[in-house]
């Protein structure tokens, strides 16, 4: 049975490599991986999150391991729902559950169905109503900017599935642009050097292991090698080899440069005195991808503007739309179709 209580209304960053919660006067209570463990052949959830993400590569035939979010948008419409109901009870724990008020946050390039979808899947998990937020301006509101003004702020927001980027003044978007690229493609782009330069297949979690811990995306700013296991292509079986910082910024050039290059399609459509703002304060970088080593840089170095990594990049998000549900009832938020922006 569900209950009605506004203190249990909550911001989701529904990620696609993380899922975080925002409850109203906690802040994030939970960060899980946004990761379900099912049983193929009764179609049973075995683990969410953490657990989850601990079988992914290591499971028997009948077991498999899905992130049902891709590219920031729900691919397994069934396995989200799941996913969803797990997380919500887990958040109340033994208490009483109540149906809570949901703002969850969108990719600025998601289309109505794929809007409609998370709609649904958060309705369908006991949600009494369901509110969404494009991920650049629930990034802005939760790293602190103030949007309310006429002054134009820049954001990119690098998650697990896209790069969002969009500049924003007067509480709303002015120009947006997202891309599939982001953290799981530098994932895959270091697994696809590996394979073709070593002959080694290497899995999902090893290649992001080694994208945090000596990755780079540019030259000098770190140098430092680490083993990695995995099993030869040629032989059939298992090998190790050492890899470098170098080798893995030219494993991730391409993917760097495909960021680099839609910052610079929305600075080019940028109206010039919201360019000129952006040239003051700086371009701001949120989300998990933002975190790769001299991303930062390099972006400062191929735009000439400054740019600064946010605290606590990953959370940002998730801590926007619960600021943005923190303010829904004072009449500073603008609702259309289920979309939320924010008024002066």
């Amino acid at each position: 049975m569900w209950f009605f209580n506004n203190k249990t209304d909550m911001g989701i960053d529904l990620g696609t490599a993380t899922v975080l919660v925002y409850m109203k006067n906690k802040g994030i209570v939970l960060r899980e991986p946004s990761v379900v463990a099912i049983d193929r052949n009764t179609n049973k959830v075995l683990a969410v999150g953490e657990a989850a993400r601990q079988m992914i590569g290591r499971t028997p035939g009948n077991i498999i391991a899905i992130r049902p979010l891709r590219d920031g948008v729900i691919s397994d419409y069934d396995i989200t729902e799941k996913m969803f109901k797990y997380f919500i009870k887990k958040v109340f724990g033994k208490k009483r559950v109540y149906a809570p008020k949901i703002m969850t946050c969108i990719p600025s390039g998601a289309t109505e169905i794929e809007k409609r979808a998370v709609i649904d899947a958060a309705r369908n998990s006991g949600a009494r109503s369901v509110y969404l937020i494009e991920e650049p301006l629930a990034a802005a509101i939760g790293a602190g900017v103030d949007i309310s003004k006429a002054k134009g702020h820049m954001v990119v927001d690098i998650g697990g599935g896209t790069t969002d980027i969009a500049v924003i003044s007067l509480g709303g978007i002015v120009v947006r642009h997202s891309i599939k690229v982001a953290g799981d493609n530098f994932d895959d782009a270091i697994i696809k050097f590996i394979r073709n330069k070593y002959k080694l297949m290497i899995g999902e979690r090893t290649a992001e292991s080694l994208k945090i811990n000596i990755a780079s995306a540019i030259k000098s700013s770190r140098n430092e090698s680490m083993d990695v296991k995995g099993r030869n292509m040629i032989t059939g079986l298992p090998h190790i080899i050492k890899i470098n910082t170098e080798e893995l910024r030219l494993a991730l050039q391409d993917q760097i440069k495909l960021i680099a290059y839609a910052v610079h399609i929305v600075l080019e459509k940028t109206p010039p005195e919201l360019a000129a703002d952006i040239l003051e304060e700086g371009i701001l970088m949120t989300g998990g991808g933002a975190l790769l080593d001299g991303l930062d840089i390099y972006l400062q170095k191929e735009t000439k503007v400054k740019v600064t990594i946010a605290n606590d990049a990953i959370a940002c998000v998730a801590m926007g739309t619960g600021k943005v549900l923190d303010i829904f009832d004072k009449n500073y938020v603008e609702i259309n179709e289920n979309e939320v922006s924010l008024v002066k």
